[in-house]
């Protein structure tokens, strides 16, 4: 899509947000599609592991997970900023299975909003985590491409594609080293990438698919990786 489609797109749907909030329909704050309460009470993903983002207890927080200790991904940190909970969790499905544009505009700003100023001037480049061709055909709506092409478009960055080159089985079941064998060289990257890029993704699951990307990315060049999505998925929710 070009960049002057998306602007269009953009422009019409920021026209027809009636500027209340998208969770109690509450005048919104400052711009922004969130009333300041509803905002204050979202799951926000503290503490967490600042490799994975896997959310934590209290006692842990600053300090890496033991699974990342253990088996360290192939990405350097992960920034997820809410959990995949209560009205985000609405959000995300109405985005991703309705193709709703209006919960993709507040999962965007969400991610922003909850990223700090240093982070998103930081990426040199923004990968999108890209579906299967089959995948892509049956459900005709690219999630993680919709959120990157305006991240990218809105920070200034070029957005560069990965290829999926084969559609993996079912992770469920699988524990850490089985999720990443069922992943292995399941991406390629044919262009050339920076040294930085960021990966981005609706939501984080187990973090298999990513650090499979993130390999992917390494191969093609990047020095450092990190993977920005709208929620992280607690893991009770998918063992």
């Amino acid at each position: 899509m070009s960049t002057a489609w998306i602007d269009l797109v953009d422009g019409a749907l920021r026209r027809a947000l009636p500027g209340r909030c998208a969770f109690c329909l509450a005048p919104g704050s400052d711009g922004h599609p969130w009333c300041e309460a509803c905002f204050a009470s979202l799951s926000w993903n503290l503490p967490a592991c600042p490799c994975c983002a896997e959310p934590q207890p209290g006692q842990l927080a600053g300090r890496r997970c033991g699974a990342c200790l253990r088996l360290p991904p192939a990405y350097d940190r992960a920034r997820v900023p809410l959990r995949y909970e209560g009205e985000v969790a609405g959000l995300v499905r109405r985005f991703k299975f309705h193709a709703s544009p209006r919960a993709g505009a507040v999962l965007l700003d969400l991610l922003t909003a909850g990223l700090p100023a240093e982070a998103l001037a930081w990426p040199a480049a923004v990968v999108p985590v890209p579906l299967h061709p089959r995948r892509a055909r049956e459900r005709g709506f690219d999630q993680a491409g919709w959120l990157a092409r305006r991240l990218a478009r809105r920070s200034g960055r070029p957005l560069i594609e990965a290829e999926r080159r084969r559609d993996t089985r079912s992770q469920r079941g699988l524990d850490r080293r089985e999720r990443r064998a069922n992943l292995r060289g399941a991406f390629r990257v044919e262009a050339a990438l920076p040294s930085g890029v960021v990966l981005v993704d609706d939501v984080m699951t187990t973090g298999a698919t990513l650090d499979a990307l993130a390999a992917a990315c390494r191969r093609a060049g990047a020095e450092r990786v990190e993977v920005w999505a709208v929620a992280r998925t607690p893991l009770h929710l998918h063992l």
